[in-house]
């Protein structure tokens, strides 16, 4: 499985969204100091659709406010 998620910082509400193929060990490397959450995340069965996934939410703001609504409303 291949995982796109989002992380929110505890000290600034920053967010960040990546991919993985791991999820559980590339929270643990992001998560060193307990200073953030995982706040949302989707599987996908094919890497090429993930990475896409990941694309449109980190450089087309419409999905990033359109799934931040729902998410974070």
């Amino acid at each position: 499985m291949y995982y796109v998620y989002i992380i929110k910082w505890k000290s600034n509400n920053k967010f960040y969204i990546g991919y993985t193929d791991n999820l559980q060990k590339r929270i643990k490397q992001h998560n060193r100091a307990g200073k953030l959450n995982l706040i949302y995340y989707e599987a996908y069965q094919l890497e090429k659709i993930a990475r896409t996934r990941e694309k449109k939410l980190k450089y087309y703001g419409s999905a990033w406010r359109a799934l931040r609504k729902r998410i974070i409303a």
